[in-house]
């Protein structure tokens, strides 16, 4: 078999640059993992808040907390990324934004639309 020299010696994957669609696609399915590993948190916070008044009390204190206000914050961008994403996608199977320049411009609108997400919902979060 002949030995192939174009074959690059190096690949520096801190040099590669991915396009804006490629990192929204992958902020996609991260959002996805974590909303998807948030669930077990939700629910336990939900079954204790339901359990009465020192539940509810308790669940309030818990929010309360710097470290949980940021895994809240987290979850809350990752379901406003998912939410925007999601549609997006929605709309490219219905061949809206297929066009390279379409798709470029709908990945930096959910780009900016999940930062803005990100910011008005830590504002809220940390006042």
């Amino acid at each position: 078999m002949p030995k192939n020299n174009n074959r690059p010696v190096f690949l520096d994957l801190a040099r590669i640059r991915l396009p804006i669609t490629a990192l929204i696609s992958i902020a996609h399915r991260v959002a996805g993992v974590v909303l998807f590993l948030s669930i077990p948190f939700a629910i336990y916070l939900l079954d204790l808040s339901l359990g009465g008044r020192l539940g509810y009390n308790h669940v309030q204190d818990l929010l309360g907390h710097a470290r949980i206000k940021i895994v809240v914050i987290i979850i809350f961008w990752a379901l406003a990324h998912h939410l925007f994403a999601g549609v997006r996608v929605l709309l490219i199977d219905f061949g809206v934004g297929v066009e390279r320049d379409e798709a470029r411009r709908s990945a930096w609108i959910i780009a900016i639309g999940s930062s803005v997400s990100l910011l008005m919902i830590a504002g809220i979060l940390l006042w």
